[in-house]
């Protein structure tokens, strides 16, 4: 796998209504941000690796990634209107020049260490434009949409879909052909939403992806 031709991003521009509005990916887990466990989980499997995010834009710069915020969102100390995850999807496929972009949210620091490698042979296998992870019985899929692998040639579908009032992650994919990539173990996906589970939290080492 060329990893040159992915671009990683990490959605951390959501209000955390759930967390007391506080900014997700600055919390701290073990001393470190959630932020950047998610970093040391994704950039292994990526070529380049940024952050989508609308506030404290400083404080996630000094990870050293490029920060990109959404269009038209005034952080911090203006007026700001949270369009959802989709709006984060929309402003990476907007900004990166790789072929493929790989979304994941900042709350996830336990994401597994083969994701891009399984979405991406699944894509090829399937001769799919998007991957994306499901978990839960095979029968029963429980699909993950922030986590996915998109080609970057569909910018103009998913900025259509948000111009036209849409917000839902998976409901922007229209005619595009999509493969279900399952996950037995639902763990790399467990999502920290409140401040509670933020303190229950533990991160083991992330295994090596596997070959």
């Amino acid at each position: 796998m060329d990893l040159s031709t992915i671009t990683g991003l990490i959605l951390a521009g959501g209000q955390a209504s759930r967390m007391q509005h506080r900014d997700k990916g600055l919390q701290l887990l073990h001393g470190t941000s959630l932020v950047n466990h998610v970093i040391a989980r994704l950039q292994p499997q990526v070529g380049q690796l940024a952050i989508n995010a609308n506030r404290n834009l400083a404080e996630y710069g000094q990870t050293g990634l490029p920060v990109w915020q959404d269009a038209d969102f005034v952080a911090d100390d203006g007026p700001h209107c949270y369009q959802g995850p989709l709006a984060g999807v929309a402003t990476g496929l907007n900004h990166c020049t790789s072929d493929y972009l790989l979304t994941v949210p900042c709350d996830a620091p336990l994401l597994p260490a083969d994701l891009a490698q399984r979405l991406m042979r699944a894509l090829h296998t399937a001769r799919a434009d998007i991957a994306v992870a499901c978990t839960g019985l095979p029968e029963r899929p429980q699909l993950q949409p922030v986590f996915c692998l998109m080609k970057t040639s569909l910018r103009r579908q998913v900025n259509d879909y948000l111009q036209a009032g849409g917000r839902r992650m998976d409901g922007w994919y229209g005619a595009a052909r999509v493969v279900q990539v399952h996950f037995p173990d639902e763990t790399g996906f467990s999502n920290i939403n409140t401040l509670a589970e933020l303190a229950a939290c533990t991160v083991p080492p992330a295994d090596p992806p596997s070959s």
